[in-house]
């Protein structure tokens, strides 16, 4: 068996949820996820350590072409993630695509359109597609 697609996905998820029917109770379990992510990662810097957080201002030099300009941009991530952090990060990312995912079950949307679409809007628009 290969990997599920994200209409698989969608499917399973169709078919286990039984509980978070509801468009406000899957809205609202769709918020609490995603800032279950951002909790999952702040501990991973506050608690663990295993990755240090360094924000400083993004500059940009005038007359960089794309290649330069990709290399002065900074992540502001130093370190790595470790075992445990990895997976309690990729869980809550699990449950948030599954939250996201009962999201577009309810409102009759396909994630693989949506993802299929995004991924034009960034074939056409590149490096402008996010500013």
């Amino acid at each position: 068996m290969g990997t599920p697609s994200l209409q698989d996905f969608q499917d399973q998820v169709s078919e286990l949820l039984l509980r978070h029917r509801s468009l406000l109770d899957v809205l609202s379990k769709n918020g609490q996820s995603s800032a279950s992510v951002n909790r999952s990662v702040a501990k991973a810097i506050t608690d663990c350590g295993c990755i240090e957080l360094h924000a400083t201002k993004q500059t940009f030099a005038p007359g960089l072409n794309l290649e330069e300009a990709k290399e002065t941009v900074r992540t502001h991530v130093q370190g790595e993630l470790c075992e445990n952090c990895r997976e309690v990060i990729s869980t809550e990312l699990g449950r948030n695509l599954f939250y996201m995912s009962a999201l577009c079950n309810l409102l009759d949307i396909n994630m693989d359109e949506v993802v299929q679409k995004e991924s034009q809007k960034c074939s056409t628009l590149g490096l402008f597609n996010m500013s």
